[in-house]
């Protein structure tokens, strides 16, 4: 059982930090850099990325931390470290606020953009000025709350492995 425990929440904890990096990696830099681009440039890289990134090495980590976090709250509830208990819910609510932030806000702007016609500079600029302010900064809330979660996890997995140690 503990072995169980410790595998989930080692595979939620780097799921959770491969979310973080990866959403503090466009606030940071991706999105920083195509800010300086023209607009049609701006348009079409987006719609790349977004495209490009509906795959397994996203998908899995992004999806599977949720159902990871609720096996290893009902783990630590009845089984070994208990005392990590209090960061691993609270870790879950975190994911679930940016897993809720990315689906509600971050993927219907992407599927917006998607749709967006380049072939004129007005229309990529207008598709541009309706995506990118609210696309940067619910990125940035949400590379806020999954690397808050990450911190939380990682807590937790100390916890966890130190609980019962002494």
């Amino acid at each position: 059982m503990r072995a169980l425990q410790t595998a989930t929440l080692l595979v939620a904890t780097l799921g959770a930090g491969l979310m973080a990096g990866l959403f503090a990696a466009f606030a940071y830099a991706v999105m920083p850099g195509l800010a300086r681009s023209a607009d049609r440039t701006f348009v079409q890289a987006m719609q790349h990325i977004n495209r490009a990134i509906l795959n397994g090495w996203f998908l899995v980590p992004f999806l599977l931390p949720v159902p990871l976090l609720v096996l290893a709250t009902v783990l630590a509830w009845n089984g070994h470290g208990r005392v990590a208990l209090p960061w691993i819910v609270a870790a879950l609510v975190l994911y679930l606020a940016g897993f809720l932030v990315t689906s509600g806000v971050n993927v219907p702007l992407n599927n917006a953009l998607d749709k967006a016609d380049t072939g004129d500079d007005s229309r990529a600029e207008a598709a541009r000025s309706a995506f990118e302010g609210r696309w940067v900064t619910f990125n940035t809330v949400r590379a806020l709350l999954h690397t808050a979660a990450f911190g939380l996890l990682a807590w937790a997995l100390l916890l966890h492995g130190t609980a019962g140690a002494g």
